[in-house]
């Protein structure tokens, strides 16, 4: 019985710690500046900043980042509507000045997505738990949620009197 816990402790080891191995998110990342250039770069290309906060110690937080890269609907929504900047949370960096300047979104929890547009004005928070599905996330969910958030949505031309 001991060879087996001893087993299986040593085979889930390497289990445990792969999360820590993974670098979606730089804690030494000046996130003010990186916010600035995303907000810039999205002025020029009549876009919204689609800021994803999280940590690399968050299973979720990558779960939505391999998430965004293989669901190619939601990838060309992502590239045609939003310019997407990372921000870290962990131990590390809270990035607290960041968090203020994008009003406190780690309330609702990792990840979590803020809605900018290309003034750097706040539109919407996103608590990313309304967009899972058992143990991923849902394509349509995320889809809806892109598409009502992006520049044609909030447009007030788009919808005439």
């Amino acid at each position: 019985m001991k060879k087996m816990f001893f087993l299986l402790l040593l085979l889930g080891s390497p289990l445990l710690h792969a999360q820590e191995k993974v670098q979606i998110y730089d804690p030494l990342a000046d996130a003010r500046f990186d916010l600035r250039q995303a907000i810039l770069l999205a002025g020029q290309e009549n876009k919204h900043v689609l800021v994803q906060v999280g940590g690399n110690w968050c299973p979720w937080c990558v779960k939505l980042h391999d998430f965004f890269g293989s669901e190619t609907t939601i990838d060309s929504i992502l590239k045609a509507d939003y310019v997407l900047v990372r921000i870290n949370y962990s131990k590390e960096n809270k990035n607290p000045e960041t968090m203020a300047l994008l009003e406190y979104p780690q309330r609702f929890g990792f990840p979590v997505l803020v809605i900018l547009d290309a003034e750097g004005n706040r539109l919407h928070t996103q608590n990313t738990a309304y967009l899972e599905q058992d143990k991923g996330y849902n394509a349509e969910k995320v889809k809806g949620f892109l598409l009502d958030w992006n520049r044609t949505a909030v447009d007030p031309l788009t919808y005439p009197e």
